[in-house]
């Protein structure tokens, strides 16, 4: 009877040991099969500017009498304006900020996350506001800062979460300096731009959305997409392209064009 017993333990032992092999195999199958997956799908990489964030009823970077919020940019967004009166600087972000956060993405956010169930997308926007996290998409590459953040006025690497919509005079950094907006203003280095222009090397589909393609060295990222990729740019004003690209264009706001354009590729059927 003991040996009958020892017996079937042992075969139950035994045939659990395979089961939780075939498990482990079965989980292995399965997460290869998944990187696999991640590993081939086709990249997408999309470029957007102020026109995507104006239909969220932001202000868009620089109005058509050349003032932002009706400040001169050389009063608000360079060094020698945060030099010569930081007050004003820091109080004139923190009305942008209080803006930002009562604002809210738009279709044209909603449809580029949703890109991400079929495609590898990445965001890279020329826009200082954090809808397209909001909206849903995972990786954004934000080349003139953020302003939901603050960073060192001496350090521009040492960056930080904000409480809140507002940064006081007299907050300051672990070195001590006053902090201002995450923000990279005209004069400044562009610190994401080599990493942007890596991603558009990278690209299997471009889209351009929401940009006059004014501001450099952001406008010059165009230049990095392969010649042979499929180029889209959705906007109600084309801007003037290089004779050399070809664009599909689509002359709609990206409220309406990027939902439009994500529908189609969704359904698409490409071939590896």
């Amino acid at each position: 009877m003991i040996f009958y017993v020892e017996t079937q333990y042992f075969a139950s032992l035994v045939m659990f040991k395979r089961l939780k092999n075939d498990s482990v195999a079965k989980f292995r199958d399965t997460k290869y099969c998944v990187s696999t997956k991640i590993k081939h799908m086709k990249k997408i990489v999309v470029l957007t500017g102020a026109g995507i964030s104006a239909e969220s009823g932001l202000k868009t970077f620089r109005d058509s009498d050349g003032l932002w919020e009706g400040y001169n940019i050389e009063d608000v967004a360079t060094p020698e304006a945060w030099h010569r009166n930081p007050k004003l600087v820091q109080d004139f972000y923190n009305e942008r900020r209080k803006n930002v956060l009562d604002a809210k993405p738009n279709a044209a956010h909603y449809a580029l996350a949703k890109l991400e169930e079929k495609y590898d997308v990445t965001i890279i926007t020329q826009n200082i506001d954090d809808l397209h996290e909001r909206g849903g998409s995972a990786k954004v590459v934000h080349l003139h800062g953020v302003i939901t953040r603050s960073q060192s006025s001496k350090n521009p690497a040492l960056t930080y979460p904000i409480d809140g919509w507002e940064i006081k005079m007299g907050e300051v950094c672990e070195l001590g300096s006053q902090l201002r907006a995450h923000v990279v203003w005209f004069g400044e280095a562009v610190p994401m731009i080599e990493t942007a222009a890596e991603i558009c090397e990278q690209a299997d589909i471009f889209i351009l959305v929401g940009s006059s393609l004014a501001v450099y060295p952001a406008a010059g990222l165009v230049n990095y997409v392969p010649r042979s990729v499929t180029k889209y740019i959705i906007d109600p004003k084309i801007p003037q392209l290089s004779h050399r690209d070809h664009f599909i264009k689509i002359e709609e706001k990206a409220s309406v064009g990027v939902p439009e354009l994500v529908a189609q590729l969704m359904t698409a059927d490409f071939n590896d």
